[in-house]
């Protein structure tokens, strides 16, 4: 396979769009690493991708708190010593808060801006080191529901605020690490069909979006694997939902 020597590490890839992306990027030839902070979600990623792994590549996975400086700092010796390289990052790991600002307690707001703001610069920082030695490498952050990070939403001021942050983080390191042949991208979905979205009420929703219908986590996947090789593209922002945004 052309991909097989090639390392694919997927922060937060152990469920939902996170482990999709893991298994398209295993489907393709990479070798992948998923990164979680929670025990069982990690054995049960590795035993599905295991059991989609016909061509008997490398799986990996890691045991990381991702807002953890330190425990991302050695979490990523030890992947760098066990897969020498990392040809791909993408960034999924995040935390939901859906509350009025005035409910929200700061504990809720901490968590929010360390998971998915500070989580995403901690792991990017690590990778852009090795990637730099590497002279090559590409960084994929996962944004949010398109509408809520570039228009805003009642109820989503925190977490628009930290997928806002990755958006403008991951421009500025785009222009940072350029020189060293490192991509840097955003890929912002719709509303897709995962565990988290099969609770809520279609039926408004649907008329918001022109194709009338959500995203499944194959289609988001698939916007992150070409980015991921697109070598001359960088610095952009990847809106994947389905006309949404064009209602705004």
């Amino acid at each position: 396979m052309a991909n097989a020597a090639k390392h694919a590490l997927i922060c937060g890839g152990t469920r939902g769009i996170g482990l999709t992306v893991a298994r398209t990027f295993l489907e393709r030839g990479f070798n992948v690493s998923v990164l979680s902070r929670f025990d069982s979600n990690v054995r049960r990623a590795v035993d599905h991708l295991q059991a989609a792994n016909v061509a008997k590549l490398r799986v990996n996975s890691y045991i990381c708190d991702v807002s953890n400086e330190r425990n991302v700092f050695d979490c990523f010796k030890e992947i760098e010593e066990q897969n020498k390289t990392i040809d791909v990052l993408v960034n999924c790991a995040a935390i939901n808060v859906d509350s009025l600002l005035v409910k929200c307690a700061h504990s809720d707001i901490k968590n929010a801006i360390d998971t998915n703001l500070i989580g995403t610069m901690l792991t990017s920082k690590q990778c852009v080191k090795l990637m730099i030695r590497q002279r090559k490498g590409s960084i994929v952050n996962l944004g949010t529901t398109s509408i809520v990070a570039l228009k805003g939403n009642i109820g989503q001021t925190v977490y628009s605020a930290t997928k806002a942050g990755v958006i403008g983080f991951s421009k500025s390191l785009a222009k940072e690490v350029a020189s060293k042949n490192i991509t840097v991208n955003v890929v912002s979905p719709g509303i897709v069909e995962t565990e988290m979205t099969e609770s809520i009420s279609k039926a408004g929703l649907l008329n918001l979006i022109p194709l009338k219908r959500f995203a499944t986590s194959y289609e988001i996947a698939e916007c992150v694997y070409f980015i991921a090789n697109a070598n001359f593209i960088t610095g952009e922002v990847f809106i994947v939902d389905g006309g949404m945004s064009l209602q705004f």
